[in-house]
């Protein structure tokens, strides 16, 4: 969905959505982060935050090594930096955290285009069915979530799918 490609939805949404953007823009996250194709997605995007939601930034990158160093040059400085490696749905990914202002900020890296991604697949299906289901679900997702569950089990919840939450969600429609 073309709308998340960019940034510029965040200027015309909630307070804290607009906050998100100016944190963006203010601190060049996304232009330090342009070799790597970012895309914001995840809780503020949908705008199902919770105490503690973070700013997710999605990215490609051609090999580990070079996007860890990148990352590293750039955001070591932060409060709270840590970098790591982990497998995430059978691929090698790259997850960097920390605070920059008041937000946590999570870059998410991997080999896969970010539109492929499935924070980026989850995401789209997301949207489309806050836009189908309204303000009440909207509000029974943030209120599962503040329960403890994560956004995906709280969609598969509320729309009664069964197996793998993550998995389920990218067949709904």
């Amino acid at each position: 969905m073309d709308k998340f490609l960019t940034i510029d939805y965040l200027l015309h949404g909630t307070t804290l959505q607009q906050a998100a953007y100016h944190l963006l823009k203010g601190n060049c996250i996304l232009e330090t982060l342009a070799p790597y194709s970012p895309v914001l997605a995840g809780t503020i995007p949908l705008n199902t935050v919770i105490e503690g939601s973070d700013l997710d930034i999605l990215c490609q990158y051609t090999t580990a090594e070079s996007f860890i160093e990148s990352v590293t040059v750039a955001f070591s400085h932060y409060k709270g930096f840590n970098i790591r490696m982990a497998i995430i749905n059978g691929t090698d990914s790259v997850i960097c955290n920390c605070f920059i202002n008041d937000f946590e900020i999570e870059i998410f890296g991997q080999a896969v285009p970010v539109t492929a991604q499935y924070g980026y697949r989850h995401m789209v299906i997301e949207y489309q069915i806050l836009l189908e289901k309204g303000e009440a679900f909207r509000q029974q997702i943030i209120a599962l979530k503040q329960q403890g569950y994560k956004t995906e089990p709280a969609f598969a919840m509320l729309l009664n799918l069964a197996g793998n939450p993550y998995e389920a969600l990218l067949r709904y429609f």
